[in-house]
């Protein structure tokens, strides 16, 4: 069995989850998620605490036991505290801003980028070269944070480009002239 699916998922106060076969309905402060259940897969709720198992000893079903687990971790952390991606912009002349529900992007290229961000995601700009993601979806969050930095990923010579807040960039040494 799974280390990581034997413990048990811990629901805050303010969490209400409802589930049948096929699906998990999470609601709290923040907003409703839901998620279908795979078939190797069943719930149970004991105390206040959503237990995990597994109906066969499969591959496939005890690769879902612990995928399962922490997805439904992540639901009760995103309706609670929400989930936050922020990211950095590097490079001179490089900036960012907000028109309405517009991102634009000034990133080196002859014309603006502009990213319409979708309605679950919050995104905000405090700084010309700092852009905050956030919402209750931890894989939405993570999907526009990856495709707003997929924009111009950070090239190794100069490490110009938009980067996740502490993200590590090998950088290569340039060409040298030989005399």
């Amino acid at each position: 069995m799974s280390r990581l699916a034997k413990t048990p998922v811990e629901l805050p106060k303010n969490v209400k989850i409802s589930f049948d076969k096929t699906l998990v309905n999470v609601e709290g402060p923040k907003g409703k998620l839901s998620m279908s259940i795979p078939a190797e897969v069943s719930l149970e709720n004991k105390d206040s605490k959503i237990f995990v198992n597994r109906l066969s000893d499969t591959k496939q079903a005890r690769a879902n036991h612990g995928t399962t687990k922490r997805l439904i971790e992540n639901m009760c952390v995103g309706v609670t505290q929400g989930h936050k991606r922020d990211l950095e912009i590097q490079g001179v002349g490089f900036r960012c801003a907000m028109q309405g529900n517009k991102l634009v992007l000034n990133i080196g290229f002859s014309h603006p980028i502009e990213y319409e961000v979708p309605k679950d995601v919050k995104v905000s700009s405090a700084k010309p070269t700092e852009i905050s993601v956030e919402g209750v979806d931890r894989s939405l969050v993570g999907l526009v944070a990856a495709k707003i930095r997929g924009f111009k990923p950070p090239e190794p010579y100069k490490g110009k480009g938009i980067r996740y807040v502490g993200e590590n960039v090998k950088r290569k040494q340039g060409k040298q002239v030989t005399k």
